[in-house]
């Protein structure tokens, strides 16, 4: 494997992670604003509390992942700073002020409701802003000017695949979440909350699907090398709709108990399923970074320093692995803090 593939394939990893837990914590955020103050269920709570300790863990991941990009590919910095100010931007402003009201929160009761509503809020705008920079790798809305490049905001902000992709974005972002808490409900034996998310997930699931197929067909003309790509491999995305189709199925699969719904085996199908998707995807767009301007072999670092970059990741990992191991044990495993005894 070459190097410039190996580091995008790092990259793509470490996007399918933070996706992940992005979508478990901004997911957890809105479902604690939605049910918040509602008394005939506890899902207010038990989002709330799987968010107080995990939202650090995403944001670790985020700049683990923007370091990563940085370092494998210096020479793309400068197109993409350009492209992805006003996206990345404001998600940046949003992220800080989600975070800061996170830290007051856990230290003074009186910010709980305004933390609840801008946790939910930007748990749903954040996403989108993020989700909003893959349409402007696909080609068509890029120019350059003096040799200088500049996004067709006009054209970007017409076309529908970028409503398509934020819509993908965020039903996924709330089908994932969903799933989760209904397995953290069931973690932490607390019922009426689980019954909450099985009934969410049970229709986000195939809104989410039905979208995702959507969205391929909205992306423009110039992307079609992109739909080439992904209607050459249909195997990978075949088995994604398979394994999705798995973790659906498992929401009616009684439990031991005579509850509809395995809520762990459901979740390790829907990951499967998003990781086996995004890497087809990412198989899909290479090899480029932004068609068709810009290729991982263009903006690629020196192949020795590259390397040496890969000890010291490997090294940080082999530190930052058993410390989310305890972090799970303690904060998702524990039943003392689950029923918060």
């Amino acid at each position: 494997m070459e190097a410039s593939t190996l580091a995008i394939t790092i990259l793509w990893s470490l996007l399918f992670i933070y996706a992940m837990l992005g979508s478990l914590d901004f997911g957890a955020g809105f479902w604690g604003m939605i049910y918040g103050k509602d008394d005939r269920t506890n899902a207010g709570q038990i989002a709330n509390r799987f968010l107080s300790p995990t939202w650090e863990v995403t944001n670790v991941f985020f700049v683990i992942f923007v370091v990563a990009l940085v370092s494998f590919f210096p020479f793309a910095t400068t197109m993409l700073s350009s492209l992805l100010l006003v996206p990345v931007g404001l998600g940046l402003l949003l992220l800080t002020i989600r975070t800061t009201f996170m830290v007051f929160a856990n230290h003074a009761n009186r910010y709980q409701n305004i933390l609840r509503i801008t946790s939910g809020i930007t748990g749903l705008i954040i996403p989108a802003l993020l989700v909003s920079m893959l349409p402007i790798t696909l080609g068509g809305f890029v120019e350059f000017v003096d040799d200088y490049p500049q996004l067709l905001y006009g054209k970007l902000l017409a076309h529908p695949t970028l409503y398509m992709h934020i819509a993908f974005g965020l039903t996924t972002e709330l089908f994932i979440s969903a799933v989760f808490l209904m397995d953290y409900s069931k973690e932490a034996e607390d019922w009426s909350a689980y019954h909450t998310y099985r009934k969410h997930a049970l229709w986000l699931g195939p809104i989410s699907i039905a979208i995702a197929m959507l969205t391929i067909g909205t992306m423009p003309e110039e992307a079609s090398w992109l739909v080439d790509n992904i209607e050459a491999n249909p195997v990978w995305f075949g088995l994604s709709v398979g394994f999705f189709i798995l973790g659906y199925a498992s929401l009616y699969i009684k439990s031991k108990h005579g509850r509809k719904g395995l809520a762990r085996l459901a979740m390790t199908f829907i990951i499967i399923q998003y990781g086996i998707a995004i890497y087809a995807y990412g198989l899909a767009h290479l090899p480029y970074l932004i068609y068709p301007d810009l290729t991982i072999a263009d903006s690629f670092t020196d192949p020795s320093i590259f390397y040496k970059l890969l000890v010291v990741y490997a090294a940080g990992f082999a530190i930052l692995v058993p410390a989310f191991i305890l972090f799970w044990r303690l904060f998702l495993k524990d039943q003392r803090y689950l029923k918060q005894q």
